[in-house]
């Protein structure tokens, strides 16, 4: 009951999960999104003249509806588009994919690796030591992902009609052994501007958001998590991340480019069309605006 209560407290709370249950599919994708987003700012989505990042990736959900981004949203397909791009070599590799988790054949795996799904965000498994994986409870668990879509949360529009599949990569851990430092790099028509530094992801610690511009200067900003108290370094491969970056992003309204440095090699982690959906503040606020005026929206509808 105090679960509720939480939510009833939370008017935010209460649209996110009833919207991502699928009760409220009835209701367009425009009103829902004003909803939502009202829900979260408390003021009045503006998509007739939309000034910051989050009141433009509502538009852009709306109204650019390039094809290509239901392939850049698989988790699986992008992997072909990677290797189109930039070459394999930078792709982690593939271990398997099932449409149906009892299809796995968990003992010829080997002894670490990691499971995702392809058509929605956040479900990883990851397996550090398949003796000890519990895989009635795995199984569980990726059968309900699988039913998941992940279109209803947030209504971005590419995931609709992705095919639900698991897939199974390789471990990756860097030599120190702390599990991966995640590079996110905002692209804008080709152009890197934003980088954002992820520590301490799936580590069980706070995990720590850092920003900083093309220059490598680290911004007084927060974006969804909180910032480090000292910076994190510099990454080795910095100029081939953005080379990378600005390859894979090229006659993109705006995207954002995930990759990992591992024993100083760069690896692939996937493309992200909506940061946060849209519904992450941003603060202080002007970051809001000042991200927002990097993007040119394209014609409706293209």
């Amino acid at each position: 009951m105090e679960k509720y209560k939480k939510y009833l407290r939370d008017f935010w709370k209460v649209v996110s999960l009833v919207g991502a249950k699928g009760y409220l599919n009835w209701l367009p994708d425009a009103p829902f999104l004003r909803l939502m987003f009202y829900a979260k700012f408390k003021r009045r989505l503006n998509l007739e003249n939309p000034k910051t990042y989050n009141e433009k990736i509502q538009w852009l959900k709306l109204y650019d509806r390039n094809p290509l981004y239901t392939t850049l949203v698989d988790k699986y397909k992008v992997r072909e588009y990677v290797k189109q791009r930039i070459g394999d070599r930078y792709l982690i590799p593939l271990l398997g994919c099932w449409s149906n988790p009892d299809d796995i054949d968990f003992e010829s795996l080997p002894d670490r690796y990691v499971l995702k799904c392809n058509h929605d965000s956040g479900t990883v498994i990851i397996c550090t030591d398949k003796t000890k994986l519990d895989i009635s409870e795995t199984k569980k668990i990726l059968k309900e992902k699988l039913k998941r879509n992940f279109y209803r949360g947030g209504r971005e529009w590419p995931y609709k009609n992705v095919p639900p599949m698991v897939i199974c990569e390789e471990y990756m851990e860097d030599a120190g052994g702390f599990g991966l430092t995640d590079y996110k790099i905002y692209c804008f028509r080709g152009v890197p501007k934003l980088i954002m530094i992820a520590t301490d992801r799936y580590t069980g610690k706070q995990t720590h958001f850092d920003y900083f511009d093309e220059d490598y200067n680290w911004l007084n900003m927060t974006w969804g998590n909180p910032r480090s108290e000292n910076p994190p370094r510099k990454p080795e491969r910095f100029n081939e991340m953005m080379k990378i970056a600005k390859q894979l992003s090229e006659d993109l309204t705006q995207i954002r480019v995930d990759l990992y440095e591992v024993n100083g090699k760069l690896y692939f982690g996937e493309l992200t069309l909506f940061d946060g959906s849209g519904f992450d503040k941003i603060e202080p606020e002007e970051w809001d605006y000042t991200i927002g005026e990097w993007i040119r929206l394209p014609q409706r509808g293209r």
